[in-house]
């Protein structure tokens, strides 16, 4: 008896996009992407997040409200075609649909970053990681302009390929000014159980409409680890000489994913959920 042929890598891919495009016959393709993006993000974060969890699910009953039975039915397919091509491979995948699907023509133009640029930056940026978490017991990232979320995966990635668990040595906060991208990478963090607060507002004027936490962040009670950190280095300001403080300082730098045109945003780690 014949074997069946192996599956090829982009079959997830493909599948996603045959039924992303059978939602498409009575709305606008830009809804379905971001009204798919938004409702896994919002039942993600109900399964941990229940300061937020009454609004949540209203938004999502609300946006489901708009899709027949056989369309609300595809949305959960479409999240399986992301997990199964998250688990053959670390990459954006959302971010490489929301191109191949010709998103950015309605986004004006909004172009993610390909993800093997995101990982040549990503191994230059985390090249010792091994020894910052010698010193600190984890690497925290900052990334003011995240879309789906490619160099923050690229990162994750880098440390595994360097046989660190990032999953417990690695935090993000993770910020982009529009909704969808953010949703897009907290989606996609989350499946890959990335330690990371997701925030949706602006790097630049520091506004803020909304935080999504992972729940490897919840899980991994990284909202008092990072207290805790905090607290030290609070600690270490008040009794050391400022010679020593500005040594602390400087080994103790966020690496960031992105330029920051902002040095006003690290509060934002800080006041976490637990």
């Amino acid at each position: 008896m014949r074997k069946p042929a192996a599956k090829r890598l982009d079959d997830p891919h493909r599948e996603f996009v045959s039924l992303f495009k059978d939602n498409c016959h009575r709305h606008r393709p830009h809804s379905v992407f971001s009204d798919f993006c938004e409702m896994a993000a919002l039942s993600m974060s109900n399964a941990v997040d229940l300061s937020q969890y009454a609004p949540r699910e209203a938004r999502y009953l609300e946006i489901v409200k708009g899709y027949s039975a056989d369309e609300v039915a595809r949305f959960p397919q479409m999240l399986a075609c992301v997990t199964e091509a998250l688990e053959v491979r670390m990459h954006d995948c959302l971010g490489q649909l929301f191109m191949s699907l010709e998103m950015g023509n309605h986004w004006k133009g909004q172009f993610f970053t390909p993800y093997e640029l995101a990982g040549l930056m990503a191994r230059m940026t985390v090249h010792d990681a091994k020894e910052q978490i010698q010193q600190r017991g984890h690497i925290t990232v900052m990334e003011p302009a995240a879309g789906a979320g490619a160099m923050v995966i690229a990162i994750a990635d880098a440390m595994r390929e360097q046989g660190l668990n990032y999953q417990q040595c690695l935090h993000v906060t993770a910020i982009d000014v529009d909704p969808t991208a953010a949703h897009m990478c907290y989606v996609q963090l989350t499946l890959l159980h990335v330690p990371a607060v997701v925030v949706v507002g602006n790097s630049l004027s520091l506004e803020e409409r909304g935080r999504w936490f992972t729940p490897a962040h919840v899980l991994g009670g990284w909202g008092r680890r990072l207290r805790e950190r905090q607290a030290v280095t609070d600690m270490q300001d008040l009794l050391l000489p400022p010679s020593a403080t500005q040594d602390e300082a400087a080994a103790d730098v966020v690496v960031e994913a992105a330029p920051s045109p902002s040095h006003g945003l690290s509060p934002l780690v800080q006041a976490d959920l637990f």
